[in-house]
């Protein structure tokens, strides 16, 4: 059986990440391809315990290093529980952040370097490479505010509180966001840069004609 295809999202938070997500998923689903559909941090039982400590504001003087070990803990139990196993069986995943999101926050934002972010994806995840990275880069400024405004609804819905990178400086962002821009220009034929203030359905377009290709693509090497 031919392995499935693996699609990410990436952006800073408040990029749309989560609504273009589900509706691919839901393109998809229209055109007879079942998405397996998970996110990181979390996805799992365990990957939701990590992810509480990780966004939680009260997880306050969490060394970077410590919290780079989490990302990539989280990682690779999605990777063994949800992902390979969706791959193997040859469906589509569609994953709410990977290691670009490592690279960019802990890499960038924390400064430590895509070096080492790159040896542990090595090392702990197999090399594991999406083979399509959608990465959406709207306004940093519009991108943050409702990256705060979203924390306070979710907050407010749920009593979670997933603030903690949200109450970063916006200097940390800046590394993230030209972090992600790096990795765009590095990784051309795998990350899709879709940027700019543009509507849902604009951005959905573009998403479903990079996915369209790839799938035809896929389809032609099978």
């Amino acid at each position: 059986m031919p392995r499935g295809l693996f699609i990410t999202l990436e952006g800073l938070d408040g990029s749309g990440k989560t609504t273009q997500i589900k509706r691919l998923a839901a393109w998809l689903e229209k055109h007879g391809l079942h998405a397996a559909v998970t996110r990181q941090p979390g996805g799992t039982a365990t990957g939701d315990r990590i992810r509480e400590i990780l966004l939680d504001s009260r997880s306050t003087g969490l060394a970077p290093m410590a919290e780079m070990a989490l990302m990539f803990a989280d990682r690779a139990q999605t990777i063994a529980q949800v992902i390979q196993p969706a791959l193997d069986a040859g469906k589509i995943v569609l994953c709410d952040r990977f290691t670009d999101s490592t690279e960019a926050y802990q890499g960038g934002g924390r400064e430590l370097g895509s070096e080492m972010v790159l040896a542990l994806h090595r090392l702990i995840c197999g090399d594991l490479q999406p083979d399509l990275t959608l990465l959406l880069l709207p306004g940093f400024e519009a991108s943050l505010a409702r990256a705060r405004r979203r924390n306070g609804h979710v907050e407010a819905e749920t009593g979670k509180d997933e603030g903690r990178f949200e109450a970063e400086e916006d200097a940390f962002y800046r590394r993230v966001w030209q972090k992600y821009r790096e990795i765009a220009a590095r990784e051309p034929d795998r990350v899709v840069l879709i940027e700019g203030d543009l509507s849902i359905d604009d951005v959905h377009e573009q998403i479903v004609e990079a996915v369209s290709e790839r799938l035809v693509l896929t389809e032609a090497q099978a």
